[in-house]
């Protein structure tokens, strides 16, 4: 199956927006948490979603890029 780089270009757009909204979400309740340890597990989970739709972007890019080069 193929997929074209137009539709995995919106595929990571939908990602990016997905995991950035729930980074967005895990840092604006970190001062909810009382606890140090799990204050800093929430903001290392936080990060991680963070770098995930860092990476989704990228991926969106380079589609974007590879789409507009092969016209």
């Amino acid at each position: 199956m193929k997929i074209s780089a137009h539709v995995a270009m919106w595929g990571a757009i939908v990602l990016a927006v997905f995991c950035l909204g729930y980074a967005f979400s895990g840092f604006s309740s970190l001062d909810s948490v009382a606890d140090e340890a799990a204050r800093a597990d929430a903001r290392g989970f936080a990060y991680f979603w963070l770098f995930l739709g860092g990476v989704a972007a990228v991926i969106a890019l380079a589609s974007h890029w590879m789409g507009k080069r092969s016209e």
